[in-house]
Parts: structure tokens; sequence; C-alpha cells
């Protein structure tokens, strides 16, 4: 038996020295793969949308700037659904391009949604040892793909929901922070107010915020209990008010049109019953918002590929059953696909009508398929304990455990093999989540490019924002939705996030050849008025000083060539018509005590943000504090 040399002092720490950042580069590889395979996805998939130009697609509207006005405060005769996303755009593109603010909220919502996915899977299954942190690693890779990469993302993003998409983005954030809560509650406080504020951009993406916060912070363990209901109730009340707020201090119709309950149901996709394309994370209402690749057999293909990986890790998900909070995401899994699926049957269909036609405020829910965004943290769990499954990591267990009785260099080997095995399954089961749906890459099929406005339009706005500013503006021709030869789709008229000046829209909506009427009680009052070919003084009497007339794009005109031939033409082009009513107009915008309370209202969101965002960057001060004193002492 050799002896072996003594290993002196100063050979040793030179050696740690020379190793050492060996280890820290090797330790930083992974987290930045974990960043940037979701960033890699968002910018696939939102691609065409990178250069110039606005994104302009059915609900999706952005413009050079935005405003303060009293839809943007929520303050209109319309309900305010867009609060505060109108209010912090008006914000931002006061400094840059609303263009750029629009493209930029969306790519991060998505790489969000996917860094979010994997924070939460390696919160709930810590991966500790050779071959574990291998899987734990590959698993978290896969739950970013299938956060980005699912149908829900890509209906969504053709209805133009990006806003939607930022508190889609939020929900595995909050159960990141439901867990961290129980360990460090100041992280996971800040968390949950800044992931609710963000979340909170629309009202449907503060419930869907709020439902996850709860359920994750009652379940037992950890801190108080109550403490974290109560933080999650608090958040939501703050970056609710909003909307809130200018609901009860506006005065505009506090129930909907129950036609709208039958015309947003969800949808069975080809091949599919209605509960078959919700548990696909698809079923969206808008039949013309489907990616290509789920238009008929592929809806079918697609839904097996998810549902099948979602499978692999069913087994993993049941068996850790025990913690609490893995327990309340799986049933909130299983509670997404299934409501929305109840509300689409009769008895479902029917109480929804009642309750849209009685209960102020329950129109938000008749969009049912929305809902689903509540399935997407239970299925990126188990899709990540699905590379457990396919790697067949119980079997490597046993393999390492014995391992460790022989040789260093066995140990290695294994280890190695382990992560060989999970990159391999990751990489298989994300290549069959992209391959299941080839057509949300680069804008959705191309259906996401950006647009650019006609001349006309700025020249419009030099004019009716100019001073003195005293009323507001009706377009033609009648109706919300706009098809302009120079848009790659339908959209939303533009005009009322264009201009300064208020902007009167009924928000009656067309759906599959069923009206459904919206709240705009002044709005229509001064549309039948142009349509009957009324006086000039009948619109100014209803505080109506501008005409916009768009070209090119269908719709209902009525008699309102009488009307327009009294007032003045003040600008024309092949896009656009601008006419003014003569005469003394009255304001019947929102009265200052409105504004005053809308401001007050977001004043309140903004405050939860800022409060959540200086809690994370208290406690990364004292961890960065805690770090430099423990390098001290070594």
């Amino acid at each position: 038996m050799r002896a072996q040399a003594p290993k002196t002092g100063p050979s040793t720490g030179a050696a740690r020295r020379v190793r050492r950042p060996r280890r820290t580069a090797r330790a930083a590889l992974w987290p930045t793969a974990l960043a940037l395979w979701p960033l890699a996805l968002a910018v696939l998939v939102a691609g065409p949308l990178l250069g110039r130009g606005y994104l302009l697609l059915r609900d999706a509207v952005s413009t050079p700037r935005s405003f303060f006005t009293d839809a943007a405060l929520g303050v209109s005769d319309a309900a305010p659904r867009a609060v505060p996303q109108d209010f912090v755009v008006a914000a931002l593109s006061s400094v840059v391009d609303g263009g750029v603010v629009v493209k930029a909220v969306l790519v991060l919502a998505l790489w969000a949604a996917g860094t979010g996915a994997s924070a939460m899977v390696g919160a709930l299954v810590p991966a500790r040892g050779p071959g574990l942190r291998a899987a734990g690693l590959a698993g978290r890779c896969t739950a970013s793909t299938l956060a980005v990469w699912n149908p829900y993302v890509a209906e969504r993003l053709l209805q133009g929901h990006w806003s939607l998409l930022t508190g889609y983005a939020a929900l595995p954030w909050l159960v990141w922070a439901g867990v961290r809560m129980r360990r460090a509650p100041a992280v996971g406080i800040g968390t949950t107010l800044l992931a609710l504020a963000l979340a909170g951009l629309t009202p449907t993406g503060a419930v869907l915020g709020v439902i996850v916060a709860v359920v994750v912070a009652a379940v037992p363990g950890g801190w108080r209990r109550a403490a974290r209901v109560s933080v999650a109730v608090a958040g939501f009340a703050a970056v609710a008010a909003p909307w809130l707020i200018t609901a009860a201090v506006a005065g505009p119709g506090t129930t909907s049109d129950p036609a709208g309950v039958g015309a947003f149901a969800a949808r069975a996709e080809p091949y599919l019953a209605t509960i078959g394309s919700l548990a696909g994370l698809g079923g969206i209402w808008n039949a013309q918002a489907v990616p290509p690749s789920r238009t008929g057999a592929g809806a079918l293909l697609g839904t097996l590929a998810l549902l099948a990986l979602v499978a692999c890790g069913v087994r993993g998900v049941w068996r850790r059953r025990a913690h609490p909070v893995i327990a309340a995401v799986a049933v909130l899994a299983v509670l997404a696909v299934a409501l929305p699926a109840l509300s689409a049957t009769a008895p479902g269909l029917a109480v929804a009508r009642w309750a849209v036609d009685t209960v102020p405020g329950a129109g938000l829910f008749r969009d049912a398929q929305k809902w689903v965004a509540l399935a997407m943290p239970g299925y990126a769990l188990a899709a990540a304990l699905g590379v457990r499954a396919l790697a067949r990591l119980p079997g490597l267990r046993a393999r390492v455990a014995q391992n460790r009785r022989g040789s260093r260099r066995a140990d290695v080997l294994s280890a190695r093999g382990s992560a060989g095995a999970c990159a391999g399954a990751a990489a298989i089961l994300s290549a069959v989540l992209i391959a299941a749906l080839p057509s949300l890459a680069w804008g959705v099929g191309g259906a996401l490019r950006p647009v650019h406005y006609p001349p006309g339009w700025d020249a419009v706005r030099a004019i009716v924002d100019a001073p003195p500013d005293d009323g507001a503006m009706v377009t033609l021709p009648a109706g919300s939705f706009r098809a302009f030869p120079w848009t790659h789709g339908p959209v939303l008229d533009p005009a009322p996030r264009y201009f300064r000046t208020d902007v009167l829209v009924t928000g009656d909506l067309l759906v599959g050849g069923t009206t459904v009427g919206g709240e705009g009680a002044r709005a229509r009052a001064a549309e039948q008025a142009l349509l009957g070919g009324a006086a000039p003084s009948a619109l100014a009497e209803g505080g109506v000083r501008w005409v916009l007339v768009q070209h090119g794009t269908p719709g209902a005109s009525g008699d309102s060539a009488a009307t327009l031939a009294r007032s003045e033409l003040v600008y024309a082009d092949p896009d656009v018509s601008l006419y003014r009513i003569p005469g003394p107009v009255p304001d019947r915008g929102a009265t200052a005590a409105q504004r005053g309370w809308a401001w007050a209202g977001h004043a309140l969101w903004l405050a939860a943000a800022v409060t959540g965002a200086a809690l994370l960057w208290g406690a990364e001060l004292r961890r960065r504090g805690r770090g430099r004193r423990s390098r001290r002492r070594v």
C-alpha cells in the first residue's frame, strides 16, 4: 500500500481557488438556460411584431400615443373593461411609442409565463442529488415550454388579448409566492403584490390572480394562514380599485346583455366535445381566432399530444398529493376545465343568463373559456414530473444509491447518464408540444404582423386635439369593429385610443349573427341620431363636436349624409373625413369628482405594484449583505 504525500495548506487553497470559478460558471449555466429558453420561445411567437408598426388585430389596438381620456380612466358610460390597462399605456406612451409599449408587454408576458412555470416547479418539487437535480432542471424546461406553447396562448393572441396574457403569466408566480411566503414572508408578500398588480391590468386578470393567490394561501402549512389570505385579499382590493371604484362612481349599466352568454360560451373544436377542447386548453368562442393547425384533425391530434404529456406526470402529482400546494394546484386545474364545460351546457347557460341579467358585474364571467388559464400551473407541474417518468428516474435513484457505496467514478458516470436521460426526455416532450401546435410560431402563422396608420389619422388628431377641445367624437360607420384595407384582419375601432378627445362607442358586438349590446347609452343616443339624419344641433346637445368617417371599412351609415351635409367638413382624404358640428357644445363627460375617484383607484393599483417591488428589492439587498458577511468570515 503506497503512502500518499501529505497535502499542504497553500497547494490545497490554490487548487480550491482554481476550481471555484469552474464550479461557479457551471452552476450559472442552468439558471441562464432556464431564463433564455422561454425568452427564445416568446421571440419565436412574437417575431413578426418586433419590426416597426403597430399591433391591430381584433381586441388588440396600439397607437403611437394614448391619453388619459374618460374611457382610459374608466369613467365613460361604457363598462371599465380595459382599466388600468389603458391608463398604464397612456402613461408609458408619453415617454415611449405606444406600439413599442404593447409589443414589449406582450413579449415580456410570454417570457414571464415560462420563467414563472419554471420557478413554480422548482419550488414545489425541489430536486437534490446527482440524478434528481438533472431531472428537476429538465422538468422545469418542459414546464416553461408548456406555459408558452399551448392553444390558450395562441387563441388569446389571435383574439388580441395581449393584456390578459399578463394575468395568465402571473399565475405560476403567484403559486411560487404562496410557497415562498411560508418561509420568507417578505419575498412572498412582495411577489404576490407585484404579480397581482401585473395580472390586474385587466379585471379578468385580477380575478384570475386572486383565485390562485387565495387558494394557495388558504391551504395549511408555514407562516400564518390568516395573514397569507389577508395579503392576497388586500392585494386584490388594491389592484382592482381602478375598475371597482369607477364602476361605482361613473354609474354605467352594471348588468350585461344576456345574449352574450351563448355568444361567448366555450366552443367544441373539430372531433372534440367541449370538454375535450377545454382540456386541451382550447375552445375559444370565436372560431376565427383559432390557429390554422387546429382547424381540422389537428385539433384532435394536438389535444391528444398535450394530454398525453400531462398524463405522464399525473402519477407523480398523485404521489405528492400530501403537499397542500400541489394538491391545491391539481384541484384547481380540474375545476378550471370542468366548470367552463358545465357552463356550456343548457342548464349552465340558463344559470349564466340569469346571473348576467340580474347580478351586477356578472358579465365579466360570460367568456367562460378564458378561465381555463387556471389549469396552466397544474398542467406545467404535471409536464415537469412527466420528464421523470419518461426518464425512469425511480430505477435510476436506486442505481445512484447503490453506486454511492462504490467508487466516486461510478457516481459521476451515473449522474452523467441521468442528466443525459433527463435532457433527452425534456427535448422529446418539448418537441411534442411544439409539433402539436406548429402554427403558433412566427406570429401565429403570420397573423400577428405590424401595421402602419395612414397619414390622415395624424392630420385629424392635430385638428381635434387642438384647443378648445370642447366636445366628444362619434365615428362612422356604426359598430365597434373595423376591417380596413391596411390591417390584417378585423380590429376594434382605434379612434378611442388614438385621439385625446373622448370618442363615444356603444360597445355593441356582432358575434356569429347575434348582436350583443354594450353599455354605452350616451354613445347609442348619438349614433341613432346620426344614422337617423338628425339635425347637427341634436348631436351638439349630446356633447358631440366631431364626426369621423372612416373609409374602406364595411358598416351601416344610415341617413348620416343628411346630418353631415349640414356640418362643416374640415378634413378629407381617401382614408378619413372629419366633420365639425357647429354651435355650442355642452360638456357631457365625466365630472371632476368622478375623475378624481378614478385617479385615486389607479393610485392604489400603483401603490400595490410599488410596495411589492420595494419588498423584493429590500429582500435582495439583505441577501447580498448576508453573502458579503459570509465571504468575509471565510
